[in-house]
């Protein structure tokens, strides 16, 4: 047993040190692309967490709060990137231009007397 446990923390040490590597070289304007991309992973990995804890019988107390945090932090992740994917893609629209009946007019801040 304890070498099954020991494989699998080199594993999750290994698997560490290569996404910090692949994702230290990703520049800058990719990241929230990349992010939105994600959101797919995170989609299964909820699904999975749901799945594990709708068909595992007489779950121990620990596990069930376990797989609900871990669903709730990857529901939590999931709605934060399409959030982010959201006002990223806004500042990709175009903006309205102004009418040309308002073009000519000064603008006003609505408060009488502001000349002080």
């Amino acid at each position: 047993m304890e070498s099954g446990l020991l494989a699998n923390i080199a594993i999750l040490v290994l698997a560490g040190f290569v996404g910090f590597a692949v994702i230290s070289k990703v520049p800058n304007t990719l990241h929230t692309p990349l992010m939105s991309g994600t959101n797919a992973i995170h989609g299964i990995v909820l699904l999975g967490g749901l799945y594990v804890l709708g068909t595992t019988e007489n779950p121990g107390v620990v596990d069930s709060i376990l797989l609900v945090v871990a669903i709730a932090f990857g529901m939590i992740n999931v709605i934060g990137g399409f959030l982010v994917t959201d006002r990223m893609l806004g500042m990709f629209k175009s903006r309205p231009e102004p009418s040309p009946a308002s073009a000519g007019k000064p603008e006003s801040n609505g408060k009488a007397g502001a000349d002080l």
